[in-house]
């Protein structure tokens, strides 16, 4: 059993809203959590067909059966969206704090439906894949970078020693053929499929979306919904760059990464962590792992991300960028085992443009002894 960061929030959380909403990627321990945060809790699979035929047909006599119990955990909500508007009621009818929990691995459409419906009454949060720590947590972190980046981080990988080719396999086909194929009607499956793989080799990089259209065979606004429906899913997240300019020419097209790298390796056809190390995106799957890894502490904690990059229209770039406050942290991502100094240049001259204190940049790698150096700081990426 890991130990999830969201825990704490969570029970914060349920004293102070009467709705506790859950959303995250499938697999990502949602169920796992909720279940055991609140052991006394009536359980509901909304994804049972008979349950989910009585809450359509029948939305009031549904959750009348609860009204003896201590609280309710509505898991896959999205497959009775309409519920909402009665557990709403329910709500205000009886004003009790932290009685309903819902869960979603799907929220198109849903996130702006909850909030609309339960506005004021519910506290919405995001339950990632395993982060870093929380994998240190339970002594199952990966030994090198590589095999971290080709297990990835899906608990079941870890619980129940599953392969991870299987399970990486098993989840893309079930997402293309359950979800994807619920939410925009597709006609052709291996067409997504081909646009997964596209997004995939392109992992780490500025996101150009015509040349993606236009190697996909798709019309623009096609490439923009699904890459919406990517992103609603928690597949992928699409790095912004950060406003501050310094008096530079600045980029304003985001970088492509995905939550989680074993689904990369997947769609790459990567076999083992040995090809992780020799495939010419090793730098890209670093970093998606590093990034979404900050993502994940941002949402655990029940913050909004406040992650972002920063480029000038010369090249000059820096990988992450940490806002905190009026404060921004650069950040320098290496998949090498070592750092030499001339890393730190252009964090060094971002410090310069930006008139921060020297040595304020920081560089995460893939070797293993963190390093204070007058240039900047230097952090194993176990460190995180």
């Amino acid at each position: 059993m890991f130990k999830r960061t969201l825990e704490k929030k969570l029970l914060q959380l349920r004293n102070q809203f009467p709705v506790l909403a859950l959303f995250g990627p499938r697999q990502s321990g949602k169920t796992t959590l909720a279940r055991t945060l609140f052991p006394n809790y009536r359980y509901v699979n909304l994804e049972s067909f008979e349950e989910q035929e009585f809450a359509i047909e029948d939305p009031k006599g549904f959750l009348m059966r609860f009204r003896e119990e201590e609280g309710i955990i509505l898991d896959e909500i999205q497959k009775t969206p309409k519920l909402l508007s009665y557990v709403q009621l329910e709500v205000d009818q009886h004003q009790a704090l932290g009685r309903f929990v819902i869960t979603s691995s799907q929220n198109i459409l849903l996130n702006q439906h909850v909030s609309q419906t339960l506005a004021g009454r519910v506290a919405i949060t995001t339950l990632l894949p395993l982060s870093i720590e929380e994998l240190k947590g339970a002594c199952e972190l990966p030994k090198i970078a590589e095999e971290a980046i080709f297990q990835g981080c899906y608990p079941r990988v870890y619980q129940h020693h599953a392969d991870p080719i299987i399970f990486a396999e098993s989840y893309i086909r079930t997402y293309v053929e359950r979800d994807v194929r619920d939410v925009l009607k597709i006609t052709s499956l291996l067409e997504f499929q081909k646009f997964m793989r596209l997004c995939a080799a392109r992992v780490g990089q500025l996101l150009d979306f015509t040349d993606l259209s236009k190697d996909a065979g798709i019309s623009l606004p096609t490439v923009k919904s699904w890459l919406s429906v990517l992103e609603a899913s928690y597949i992928i997240f699409l790095l912004q760059p950060h406003h501050a300019n310094f008096n530079k020419r600045v980029v304003k097209t985001p970088k492509l990464y995905f939550y989680d790298t074993s689904l990369v390796c997947n769609l790459l056809r990567l076999t083992n962590s040995d090809d992780v190390y020799d495939h010419y995106l090793r730098g890209g799957l670093f970093e998606s792992m590093i990034i979404s890894d900050f993502f994940k502490k941002c949402y655990h904690q029940g913050f909004p991300p406040n992650v972002y990059f920063w480029r000038d229209k010369l090249g000059n770039e820096v990988d992450c960028l940490l806002e905190e406050g009026s404060r921004l942290i650069p950040i320098e991502i290496k998949s090498s085992a070592t750092v030499q100094s001339e890393m730190f240049g252009t964090l060094e001259k971002w410090c310069e443009w930006a008139g921060v204190a020297p040595g304020s940049g920081k560089i995460i790698y893939s070797g293993e002894e963190d390093q204070a150096r007058k240039q900047g700081s230097i952090l194993s990426w176990k460190s995180l």
